[in-house]
């Protein structure tokens, strides 16, 4: 057989001379296991945040890669940062402290806040206090302090076109032209990110260093150099708020524009012992909540927070996949959005938002097996085996926290729900203006008809 055809065979698409895509979940875990003999093929170069130097996302060559990650597990799993949870917890604070102060809605005084924006300063916040120890301003300012924002609206497209076109980032990265790229001495975006890592990271080595156990003071105990530093904390400011925002807006969006989803999730909160008190829910006693769980879950897997292809290239030999024999040197990469959605897997519904679908399995055999492939497939949101996201651990802490502590607070409606935000793929998703409206619990008074906005239609 050859590659001549479009569709090669069921869950495997051709979409380019030498690239194809898959939706098969045993397919891609088959790739990801420790032992696979596939690599990263070289669409992954385009993760390169400080031009020409790699770092544990863009790292193609195996053993370096397998030597990173183990500089990088105990630091990433939080298992060597003093006060993780409590980092969170004060951060997450700060946004109830910015709602309290700027973003409430009474009666006569009408607010609506941009909660997209709200959920990026969020999380960029948390991985800056977690990953490195300093407090970043986001929050406290109510602003785009380093640019961040509005450089990924401008990088990212750049971004998601060096994904289809690898060998861009070659010709970006020469000598002729890498004096176009961010520096460290911009004033603002990923430049001024670049500058504050590289600042972050020389306090941490010389003669007067400092010693600290936070994520970045883990990996350097685990060996990790400087120059390997400058580029890892990027990754984690990048790739660990930009996902976990996304997560964050699209499952509360969901949340509040199902009526039977918000009543039946705030009655859980209700329930709970912590409902009540002044103090921010753990994560222990977030992950005991079945329906919490089930609308975080289900919300990652409706809306995979990233959806890149993460091509692997076929090893000598070529291999089979999905009962079709490809050639080495071809590219087989993942249709995440089509696995998550599969009906296969998660019913004829899968295309819902649906938290119940997580809820009340069956004692039988057949229905373990049933939860265990739905869950695992969720799980590839995260890769698996050799590739799996580091970050994950502090994301979901991050999601178990916050669900519960604004819908204990507050009621959330959405100001125009016909048309409730923007949202563009661009290799990570860029969403904007998730117009919402706040009230405290309790107060049933409404803004004045006169100053709500009529919606567009």
């Amino acid at each position: 057989q050859s590659l001549d055809t479009n569709y090669l065979l069921g869950l495997l698409v051709r979409v380019g001379i030498s690239t194809v895509v898959n939706s098969n979940p045993e397919t891609v875990t088959r790739i990801l296991q420790p032992r696979s003999r596939f690599i990263r093929a070289p669409d992954y170069q385009a993760a390169r945040f400080r031009p020409g130097v790699d770092n544990l996302l863009s790292i193609r060559d195996e053993d370096a890669h397998k030597a990173l990650k183990a500089k990088t597990s105990a630091g990433y799993t939080g298992k060597e940062v003093d006060d993780l949870e409590h980092e969170i917890e004060a951060v997450l604070g700060e946004l109830i402290g910015l709602i309290e102060r700027k973003y409430l809605s009474t009666a006569s005084d009408y607010r609506p806040v941009d909660f997209t924006r709200l959920t990026q300063y969020f999380t960029l916040d948390v991985i800056m206090a977690v990953a490195f120890g300093r407090r970043s301003a986001h929050l406290t300012s109510d602003s785009d302090i380093h640019g961040y924002l509005a450089m990924s609206e401008k990088f990212m497209p750049v971004v998601a076109i060096v994904l289809i076109y690898p060998w861009i980032c070659n010709i970006m990265e020469s000598r002729f032209l890498s004096w176009m790229g961010p520096k460290d001495t911009d004033e603002s975006g990923m430049g001024k990110i670049m500058g504050l890592a590289k600042e972050v990271v020389s306090e941490r080595f010389g003669p007067n260093k400092k010693v600290r156990r936070d994520m970045l003071g883990s990996f350097i105990a685990h060996g990790m150099t400087q120059d390997e530093a400058n580029s890892e904390t990027l990754v984690q400011i990048v790739a660990g708020s930009d996902t976990t925002a996304t997560t964050i807006r699209v499952t509360l969006l969901h949340i509040i524009a199902s009526p039977h989803v918000y009543a039946k999730l705030r009655k859980e909160i209700d329930s709970t012992e912590v409902a009540a008190s002044g103090t921010i829910i753990t994560d222990a006693e977030a992950r005991k909540l079945p329906y919490l769980q089930a609308v975080i879950i289900e919300g990652i897997r409706y809306w995979p927070p990233i959806g890149l292809l993460a091509s692997k290239i076929v090893p000598k030999g070529g291999a089979t996949m999905n009962d079709f024999f490809l050639p080495e040197g071809i590219s087989i990469g993942q249709s995440i959005m089509g696995i998550e959605r599969s009906k296969e897997i998660f019913g004829e519904d899968a295309d819902q938002y649906r938290p119940e679908r997580w809820l009340n399995f069956g004692d039988s055999t057949e229905e373990k097996g049933r939860e265990r492939k739905m869950r695992s497939t969720v799980d590839l949101v995260f890769a698996s085996g050799k590739y799996t996201c580091p970050g994950r651990p502090v994301a979901m802490i991050e999601l178990n926290k916050i669900y519960v502590e604004l819908l204990r607070r507050y009621d959330i409606t959405l100001v125009n729900p016909s048309r409730p935000w923007t949202s563009f793929y661009a290799g990570v998703w860029l969403q904007k203006g998730l117009m919402v409206h706040i009230t405290k619990r309790g107060d049933t008074s409404q803004a004045p008809v006169s100053e709500v906005k009529a919606l567009e239609v």
